[in-house]
Formats: C-alpha cells, structure tokens, sequence
C-alpha cells in the first residue's frame, strides 16, 4: 500500500503525518522546547577535578559545567594515564550501555580519577541526563549511538542482544549480527547491540542500520580532531531525520514538508546518508497550509476523543487506562439490509479495520482489550479475527493478538515505542483529575458539612466560612440550607458562605476566624 509523509515544520514544534490511500494512519510530534540534550556528543575540556567525589566537571559549552563520575569513563582514558601499579579494567555495566542490559568494559573504580584526567584535556562525552535545576549534565565517556535497529558501541567490540528478546532466539541473532558487522578482514569494528524491534529484521536492514552508524560515527571522529573543545560534535537526530531513518519504504512515494529551510537540511542528511530517499523529497509551497490537504488536525482532535464513529453508523468507544486500553464495538445506527446476525458480522468487520488505524494513529501500546459485538457463528468470528491479523500487520510496531475468549473479547499487545498522542497533547482536567467525572454539588455539601463538624469538636473558633464553588454556595443557600443552619445552632457557631468563581466545582475551603 503506498503511503505519502507529510511534515508540518515550525520553530517551536515539527508534525509529521503518515498517509495511506488518503487516510492518516500515524502522527508524530516533536517540540523544540522538549527535545532536551540526551544523546548530544561534545568535545568537552576538564575544568576541574574533584578527587574527593571522584568525579569531574566538563566545560562543553553550557551556561553551567557537566558532570562526569569516574565509573562512566573509558578504559583508553585510564591507559593513557595510568602508572605500572594500577589495576586493569574491569568488567561493568555503566552509563549509556546501562539501558540495553549489556556488559561493556570501564576501569576499576579504585583507580582514582585524578589518575585518568586532567584540568585542561579535551574529552569526547555524551550526555546521560539533562540539566535540572542549578545541576548540570551529567556526562559519560562511554559512548553510544542509537539507530533504528541497533546500538552503536564503537569503542567495544561486543555483540550483544536486547535481554527482551527470548533466549532461544538471541544465539542466532548474535551469530547473524557478528556476520553481518564483520569486515572484510572477518575483524570486528565496533561492538553492536540488536533492539528488540530489530527481533524480525532482515539481513538488508540491518546492512542500512550498521552503514549508518558506522558513517555517523566517522563524522564524529572527524569534527573531533578539527574543532576546538566545548563543542557539539554530534546531536542526537531531529524527527523530520528519523522519519527518513524510520519511517520511508518501499511504498513511500513522497516526503512533503513546508519549509524551504529545513528542506534544505533534510536534502544534505539524505544525499550523506540516505541517497535512494532523495527524489522523493518535495518542497510543498501551496497556500493552503500542508496538515489541511488531509484534514490532519481534524483527525487528531477525533484521536483525543473516546468516541469513534464508523462509516455504518457504529462506533468504537476507546479507554486508555495505565494498565491497558480498551475498545467497545457498538452497532449504533447501524441496520443490516438481511439480518441482526448480518448487521453484526459487517460492523465487526469495520471495526477490525478501524481498530487496527486507531492503535497507529493514536499509537497506543500495552495491553489492549477488544470487545467485538457478540457473533453466533463461528465463520464469522473467524474472518473478523483474519481482517484484524490482516489490518495490524500493516503496523511497523510488534503486535499479537490472541483469539476470541470465553467471555467474547480479544486479547492483543502492542509494543510501547514512545508516549501515545492523548499523553503528549494532554494534561488530566484539573476539575476531576482525570477520572471522567466530579462530585455533585450535593455530595460537596455534605462533604462540608461534615468537616465542619470535625473542625468544631477540635477547635473553638468565632465563625466557620466556606468558600467554594458558585455551584456548591448556591445550593447551600437554597434546598440545602436547612441543613446548614441545623449544623449552625448543633455547633453554636455562625457559619457563613463565600462563593470562589475560580475554584472548580470538587474544590472548597473552611476557614476559622
């Protein structure tokens, strides 16, 4: 199925959007102000050396100095200076490698810091964490870089495989890796890690993944040796160069994107890197913005929207919890021309098709539930469960999906790659944090009554004020306040009310004066 890339740029936020045959099947965003500094490689300068935390600080061009601890060095740093009487590396897992659950080799933490670096030497680091508050970076000497299917450790010469993926598997896995990494005088250059999205990859993609890393790495080598220290030697890739990593194919025929300028950026990226993507790079100067060509917008307001309505007239009802998701398949307005059993079959059918995009489309991952509308025959049940395998099997990201359960539902996972859209496009509502739904007002007051009673059997103040919602007041002052003058004369207390139009209708306070 071909499938255009369309990419919205703007200086606070990038937007790309994946269609297939006209209908947005995936959206991608990036915020300039979220991109933080993890990945960057620096040509960093030791400012200072501080024996007593074993630790360094790293001039790399920031307003404040990075960090650097001892355990995140590189055993070629501590041969460089190390006497005749300190210990060999050994064997840890450190830093950046840390995050795949391998082994790659460090000094021995005995060896002192100020044995290994000094006030004035130039240091290639890679930032593990972003600078929060008065704290700077913190920094490793190990580096490693990040592809679509594997991880870069060029200063090792380990293979190693991602630990989710089964044991069984990861022996053939390393064996085709080391084959594949092997040069041509069977030496290994460089040590590689296999993702756990590479588990199904092919010996052709993990050639383009391996060709990319190895030619990134050179560029970095380079720029080391010609630019001064406290320098960004190499940032970790843009969305708009990730999608040309990630996401274009076979059946792309065209990357759109709407800036002249970062048209150009993407025209170098892909001549160095990715040449076979080039005629398919498209500058689109239209007056109508790009996103409206395909009503993207539109399509993600309807993603944040737990109702999905079908072009039968059924609809899909999707609920995101922390656990798992699910979806409800109703028939709606749906009639069938034959039958309620016809009727069933057509809108399942629909919504197998409609399920699998929403899942890309609002990416969701974990567990997923679906509830498909009861089917008498098993037929029916059958060719849902092939049009569903049928549809996800077009998603780049790992699914499985089970068959139907004793109770009718339909159990399936989907690998979690990164946060779904309703995480990065919104917040829980402040009123009910994020349960649907608040508190009647009637319930409030009884709430406030009832604090008002404890307040007094422990204090002995002049006057109790509520303030609360208008909502809340209002009803006090009107099929409530009975109750409120009876707790008034119980107490022998004035109770008096203040209505806050800014507070929201679950939110009150009582004051003692």
């Amino acid at each position: 199925m071909t499938q255009d890339i369309l990419i919205n740029w703007s200086p606070q936020e990038t937007r790309v959007a994946v269609v297939e045959q006209g209908a947005v099947q995936e959206v991608h965003l990036e915020r300039t102000l979220e991109r933080g500094l993890v990945g960057n490689i620096y040509l960093g300068k030791v400012s200072r050396v501080l024996p007593g935390m074993q630790s360094a600080f790293i001039d790399i061009g920031l307003d404040r100095a990075a960090f650097l601890h001892v355990a995140d060095l590189m055993p070629n740093i501590a041969a460089k200076h190390a006497g005749p009487r300190d210990k060999p590396a050994t064997e840890a897992a450190p830093g950046a490698a840390a995050r795949t659950g391998q082994r790659v080799l460090h000094p021995d933490p005995v060896l002192p810091i100020e044995r290994q670096v000094f006030e004035g030497q130039a240091l290639m680091v890679q930032v593990l964490k972003d600078p929060i508050g008065t704290k700077g970076a913190r920094l490793t000497a190990q580096i490693s870089i990040a592809g679509r299917l594997l991880v870069f450790l060029p200063q090792d010469n380990h293979i190693g495989v991602s630990q989710k993926i089964p044991t069984a598997q990861r022996d053939a896995l390393r064996q085709r890796l080391q084959a594949l990494t092997a040069l041509s005088d069977g030496s290994p250059a460089g040590g590689f890690i296999l993702r756990t999205n590479a588990e199904d990859a092919s010996d052709d993609e993990l050639r383009d993944d391996i060709a990319y890393l190895r030619k990134t790495w050179k560029r970095i080598r380079e720029a080391a040796t010609q630019q001064p220290p406290a320098t960004l030697l190499y940032e970790d890739l843009s969305l708009m160069q990730r999608v040309l990593r990630d996401l274009v194919g076979a059946q792309t025929q065209a990357i759109r994107i709407d800036s002249r300028e970062q048209f150009g950026v993407l025209q170098r990226f892909a001549s160095e890197f990715m040449p076979d993507t080039l005629p398919r790079l498209q500058h689109y100067s239209g007056e109508r913005p790009i996103f409206d060509l395909f009503g993207i917008d539109e399509e993600i307001v309807r993603a944040l929207s737990r109702r999905v309505d079908l072009k039968s007239g059924g609809y899909l009802v999707i609920d995101q919890t922390e656990a798992l998701t699910t979806v409800d398949v109703n028939t709606g307005g749906f009639v069938g021309a034959r039958n309620f059993d016809d009727t069933v079959f057509r809108t399942n059918l629909e919504a197998a098709q409609a399920i699998a995009r929403q899942l890309r489309l609002r990416n969701l991952g974990g567990i997923v539930i679906v509830d498909f509308i009861d089917m008498v025959r098993d037929e029916h049940r059958e060719a849902v469960l092939v049009e569903f395998r049928k549809q996800l099997a077009r998603d780049r990201v790992k699914t499985m999906v089970g068959g139907f359960s004793q109770l009718g539902l339909v159990e399936m996972t989907r690998k979690r790659t990164r946060e779904s859209l309703a995480q990065m496009l919104s917040e829980p509502c402040a009123a009910c944090g994020g349960r649907g739904t608040v508190k009647t007002a009637r319930s409030l007051c009884y709430d406030i009554l009832r604090e008002i009673l404890r307040e007094a059997r422990a204090f002995n103040p002049r006057e109790f004020r509520v303030l609360a919602s208008p909502q809340v007041v209002e009803l006090f002052l009107d099929e409530e306040s009975q109750h409120l003058a009876g707790l008034s004369d119980f107490i022998g207390k004035p109770i008096s009310l203040q209505s806050e139009a800014a507070m929201t209708q679950e939110q009150y306070d009582i004051v003692l004066l």
